[in-house]
């Protein structure tokens, strides 16, 4: 590559950075995008059939980042030492072009307004001392009202399926009683019912709760987005958490962004390109570019630009912050500085019904963002009062499709034997006849919960680690218990021969070793004050005003809701205010 400079550079090829990257080329600036990993097409790396094999895609984590080169290192207390997360499991960040947008499941929601000001609305409920003292609770800084257009521009991109319940304020289906009004209907219609998640909507309103189809960035019907991308209809093969979709049906930057990028001769893609630091100039108030390692030649390439927009994974933008000298590092035991502050995941636990033998669940039928979903315990749409914990967690069966050898290692589950012909049969009747119920919630910010580089261990580029000190606390398990004790109702109606709730314990610590989320947020949140947070209500560093940084890494505290939605309006929000303020006075953005 010989640029040497250019108007932009966008760090990561994910959803945030290929938003970024059509707005900015949209607006005139020439862009260069930097991909640490390789190059991925769906026609070609996606082609079928090798985009459904299992083994490559689920166990060989063929889409996900190699923890040999760079990964973080994770303790769950301050006082204990924090060792490297060498293996996939609890986790799965994206590698290569298309990032966590290629191999995410495709649950598109938006966003709860009261989660964006969730701070001033428990303080107004219930008041300040139901705040628990170690807890920081934030609000976001911006409203629903602000985010609206663009969470309707985001899903008109990613070609959305569902079914809305008010628009401007009218009643006009059937979707989510709990949801707010939209300007405008989904791109597509509702994703229909997999058979448990019919016989989860039935049951969900036997027990007297509000069942409505889950938002899927699965396209129900065939669709062209606004850029000209052309999406196929879902055909339930259950290949799209882990994969790239060979069908063209699961939005992602690969099929829904980049494809009308690639054509542009103002935007340049570089793969396999490890950006090691922001290049500051002498008063680190301005970024001057960045450094990258071209891992092809091994040769260090300094690219200058005049914005740099960080989009890459939540602890990517975090770690190229604390390595690159932006903002000050945070401080628990002063709680001082802002990056690192308020790291957070989610709380998720699975519960399973079995069912009688005649009713077939057919467990390998799915797709990613289709089921059927309760909001009732979500949010703050019930009474915390008396229950003495804030959050909450939607409910839903969200059967994505099992995979022979993922069904095999989780087991048959229940007190079944772990092998032999009990296991054998045991597995045969989970796997014909059960279904699983998931109750997937928020997880709030704390003052000994965060990240910071590592005193000790380095990466293959000798640069320090991502620490990351978290664990379960009691106001979140307090929260996943009550919640999933509501399921119980559920699986009566179910008419379950057996059924199993899974919930956290109290006193669990957060174990690295199984699957739980990629949705990992906070680190380098935005807000109103720069004492509490990195980034203005547009996603500007307050520290240095031509870095941007995108990504669920804004997040205050996690919410209970799939991230993806969120972060892609909160792209076009940043993106509106680079296009129509910054760029016509480079500097500090005020509130506007």
């Amino acid at each position: 590559m010989t640029i040497k400079h250019t108007d932009a550079i966008v760090v990561g090829g994910g959803w945030a950075s290929s938003i970024l990257a059509k707005e900015l080329r949209e607006a005139g600036l020439s862009v260069v995008m930097l991909e640490r990993g390789p190059e991925r097409k769906t026609a070609v790396e996606g082609a079928y059939p090798g985009s459904i094999d299992e083994l490559r895609g689920a166990i060989r984590h063929r889409l996900f980042q190699n923890p040999a080169k760079s990964t973080v290192t994770i303790r769950n207390t301050i006082d204990q030492t924090a060792l490297p997360y060498r293996q996939l499991a609890a986790f799965l960040p994206g590698e290569g072009v298309g990032g966590a947008g290629l191999h995410w499941s495709g649950v598109h929601f938006r966003v709860a307004p009261d989660d964006l000001n969730l701070r001033t609305k428990i303080t107004q409920r219930y008041g300040e001392k139901f705040i628990p003292q170690d807890m920081n609770l934030q609000d976001y800084g911006v409203t629903y009202e602000e985010l609206e257009p663009f969470f309707d521009k985001a899903e008109k991109v990613f070609g959305t399926s569902g079914e809305p319940y008010k628009i401007n304020g009218e009643i006009v289906g059937k979707g989510n009683i709990f949801s707010p009004s939209r300007s405008d209907r989904f791109p597509l219609p509702a994703m229909q019912d997999v058979y448990t998640a019919h016989l989860f909507r039935k049951a969900s309103e036997a027990a007297g709760y509000n069942p409505y189809s889950l938002p899927a960035a699965n396209a129900s019907a065939q669709y062209t987005n606004p850029y000209g991308a052309q999406m196929g209809p879902c055909n339930f093969c259950g290949y799209c958490s882990g994969y790239d979709c060979y069908m063209y049906s699961k939005a992602s930057p690969n099929v829904n962004i980049l494809p009308a990028l690639r054509q542009d001769p103002g935007f340049t893609l570089v793969t396999e390109a490890y950006v090691l630091r922001v290049n500051l100039d002498s008063d680190k108030k301005k970024a001057t570019g960045v450094t990258y390692l071209d891992q092809n030649t091994n040769r260090e390439v300094t690219l200058n630009a005049d914005l740099v927009i960080l989009g890459a994974f939540q602890f990517n933008n975090v770690h190229l912050m604390l390595l690159s000298g932006i903002g000050q590092p945070y401080d628990p035991v002063q709680n001082t500085g802002v990056i690192g502050r308020n790291f957070v995941y989610q709380t998720i636990t699975t519960s399973r019904a079995w069912l009688s033998p005649d009713k077939y669940t057919n467990v390998f039928v799915g797709a990613g963002g289709a089921g059927v979903a309760i909001d009732d315990f979500n949010s703050d749409n019930f009474d915390h009062g008396p229950l003495g914990f804030i959050g909450g967690s939607p409910v839903w069966v969200n059967q994505a499709g099992v995979k022979p050898i993922a069904a095999a290692l989780g087991g048959p589950g229940g007190n079944a034997p772990r092998w032999g012909t009990g296991f054998k049969e045991a597995m045969t009747e989970t796997y014909r006849h059960s279904m699983t119920i998931d109750a997937h919630g928020s997880n709030m910010a704390y003052r000994d919960v965060y990240l910071d580089l590592d005193p000790t261990w380095k990466d293959s580029y000798g640069q320090p680690l991502l620490r990351m000190t978290f664990t379960w606390k009691e106001n979140d398990i307090r929260m996943n218990q009550y919640v999933v004790g509501r399921i119980e109702p559920i699986m009566k109606e179910l008419g379950a021969t057996r059924y199993h709730l899974a919930k956290l314990e109290h006193g669990e610590l957060f174990d690295t070793r199984r699957y739980q989320t990629t949705h990992l947020g906070g680190g380098a949140i935005m807000g109103t004050d720069p004492k509490t947070s990195a980034l203005n209500r547009y996603l500007q560093s307050w520290d240095v005003s031509n870095v941007f940084v995108i990504g669920s890494n804004a997040f205050p505290q996690g919410m209970g809701y799939n991230p993806t939605g969120m972060v892609a309006a909160l792209a076009y929000w940043a993106a509106h205010h680079i296009r129509t303020t910054y760029l016509k006075n480079p500097g500090p953005l005020v509130q506007l």
